[in-house]
């Protein structure tokens, strides 16, 4: 029995201009004639624009040249016609549905096998979603359709034609076909040596440009496309996570995580097994964890930090990457989140010649950039900033930087110990995690020097309870502790699609007033809410800022801390002397339109 032809979602295109027929390529001269039948532009400046072309003219798509001449629409906001905002005017005039192409979002090993490299380059289409029998290719050319028929007849795959981005098209059929291309040849590869004796390894990126070349080692290409296309999607880390029989690439992007790819279970091998070799880790022991780091330059010039993790798992070695941007060290501290009177109190506390200073907090809510980004701004030439690190996570050259070494005895202990010799001013030691580690903190603050380190704990005043627990003196930390700040991060909403509307949920607004009126009282009239646009992939969210908790220990406090100290006493004492919670510094934020008080909830802890 035959098997049956598909049925093909013929689109009936609509002409751009009358008296058009199909199976040809769009052109400028159609495409201004209809933006000015649709009041998007003038005659006049479609005549100049055509005149331009006739002078000089180009193979560029025509929605190209018009995004180049940046002409601003007539009707509001009156902002100038972008690629995506031609596009999507130019599907809904031939009456075939708008798509815009996600990277993250598509399964680009099951798109590249529809159709050849070749066949996709030669009609500008891209495969971009297969669902079951179903095939949904881009094109930016809509009257060229023969070919779908054909690919329908051949494939027997209902197909549905969007129309995208040609820019995209043109780049992402180049991206995902030389990528697939590399990881089936990257089955083959036997392996990259190398031999590596810096502690950090400086990888060029881009030296052969973003095109994967057959005929170079296919795997050092895909990690070289993992890492740049990390950057460029903003990711804060990447997690190669083996299984069975694939390896899932994901990326975290504004603290949630998104699956990127699945390559072979042996590319994925030969891929950590190329990073091991750049970090400077056993590429043979595979049975224990391993710390690592690579600094990456970008084709532009700019350098980019990865400290790099490896655990042994049942399908084979895990690894993950976070990047660390050098650009959050030139920060302002307001871009970091701090309100003026955050920053000011902030100020206030490393601004003293010696003492204590604690930045709290889980894995992941922003301490080592505030630290960072606070050593930056004392480190000036006339003192003298040494570090101990668990493990160094950014190589600065006006710091004096020294990493723990456990398997030789240089715990942070120890190396509070040796810094104490090199004749510092200020010291950060990485995590305070012990009695011992407390101890010589104390030590180095009880004789002259600005001390700053973290905690782990849910809050600024559990922080001295903390200390206590670890078994140091109440009265040393008296004499030592400035201050403690608590943090967290919270998803900020996208500038592009965020819109205001009223405050007048019932249970929100009893939720504000439970976190906010004991300091600040009434609830804003208006919030934003996120939306979800191209910019931020749907999501309403771009981009994250820190809420901050700070306690400054005055004399009050003080008399608080005893061997077995009240930890209600201490924290109710802190709100009279003017610490804000948490959850106070999100509501403000959420006032100012930055984030939702949905985010707030869900990474502050409620004010005891």
């Amino acid at each position: 029995m035959a098997t049956p032809v598909s049925v093909i979602a013929m689109p009936k295109l609509v002409p751009l201009v009358k008296g058009t027929k199909s199976d040809r390529y769009v052109t400028l001269r159609e495409t201004l004639e209809a933006l000015v039948e649709d009041g998007l532009i003038l005659q006049d400046v479609a005549d100049k624009l055509a005149h331009d072309q006739r002078t000089t003219p180009t193979d560029d798509h025509p929605l190209v040249i018009l995004t180049k001449a940046r002409i601003k629409s007539l009707k509001p906001p009156n902002r100038a016609l972008d690629i995506e905002k031609l596009t999507e005017w130019l599907a809904g005039r031939v009456q075939l549905p708008y798509y815009h192409i996600d990277p993250l979002k598509i399964d680009m090993g099951a798109v590249t096998e529809v159709v050849s490299s070749d066949y996709a380059a030669k009609r500008n289409i891209l495969p971009v979603e297969i669902n079951g029998r179903d095939a949904i290719i881009a094109t930016c050319e809509p009257f060229v359709t023969s070919w779908q028929r054909d690919l329908g007849d051949m494939l027997r795959l209902n197909i549905q034609m969007v129309v995208a981005n040609p820019l995209d098209i043109a780049r992402y059929v180049g991206e995902f076909y030389n990528l697939a291309r590399s990881v089936k040849r990257g089955k083959k590869e036997e392996g990259v040596t190398s031999s590596i004796s810096n502690f950090e390894q400086l990888v060029e990126l881009g030296k052969a440009g973003r095109t994967l070349d057959a005929n170079d080692h296919h795997i050092v290409h895909l990690v070289d496309w993992l890492w740049q296309y990390a950057f460029d999607q903003r990711a804060s880390d990447i997690h190669v996570e083996p299984r069975r029989e694939v390896a899932t690439i994901r990326f975290r992007i504004d603290g949630v995580l998104h699956q990127v790819y699945q390559v072979p279970a042996t590319v994925a091998v030969a891929m950590t097994s190329r990073i091991k070799i750049l970090s400077r880790m056993d590429v043979v022991e595979k049975r224990r964890p391993q710390d690592g780091r690579i600094k990456t330059r970008m084709p532009d010039g700019e350098e980019i930090e990865l400290r790099l993790s490896t655990l042994p798992t049942a399908h084979g070695e895990k690894l993950v990457m976070r990047i660390f941007d050098p650009d959050v060290l030139v920060r302002d501290f307001s871009e970091l989140g701090f309100s003026t009177d955050d920053f000011e109190k902030w100020k206030g506390l490393i601004g003293h010649p010696g003492g204590i200073v604690l930045v709290t907090g889980p894995t992941g809510s922003g301490k080592t950039t505030t630290l960072y980004s606070t050593l930056k701004m004392l480190a000036t030439p006339e003192v003298n900033v040494c570090t101990i690190e668990d493990p160094i996570e950014m190589v600065e050259p006006a710091f004096n930087q020294m990493q723990v070494q456990n398997q030789i005895d240089l715990g942070f202990p120890e190396g509070v110990r040796a810094l104490m010799r090199q004749d510092p001013d200020i010291i950060m030691i990485g995590e305070i995690r012990d009695l011992e580690t407390a101890e010589m903190a104390i030590q180095s603050a009880l004789t002259g020097h600005l001390v700053l380190s973290t905690l782990h704990t849910n809050d600024a005043p559990t922080a001295v309870a903390r200390l206590l627990d670890l078994g140091a003196a109440s009265y040393l930390i008296n004499s030592t502790l400035l201050g403690v700040m608590a943090q967290r991060l919270v998803r900020t909403l996208c500038p592009h699609c965020k819109e205001k509307e009223p405050f007048t949920d019932p249970e929100e607004i009893k939720l504000w007033h439970h976190t906010v009126s004991p300091w600040k009282g009434e609830a804003p009239k208006e919030i934003y809410r996120p939306i979800g646009c191209l910019e931020c992939r749907n999501t309403g969210y771009m981009g994250r800022v820190g809420i901050y908790e700070i306690l400054i220990l005055d004399q009050n406090l003080k008399r608080l801390i005893v061997d077995n100290a009240d930890l209600a006493a201490i924290t109710a004492e802190a709100y009279r002397a003017g610490m804000k919670p948490l959850r106070l510094s999100g509501a403000m934020k959420v006032a100012q339109g930055l984030t939702t008080l949905a985010e707030v909830l869900k990474v502050a802890p409620p004010a005891q």
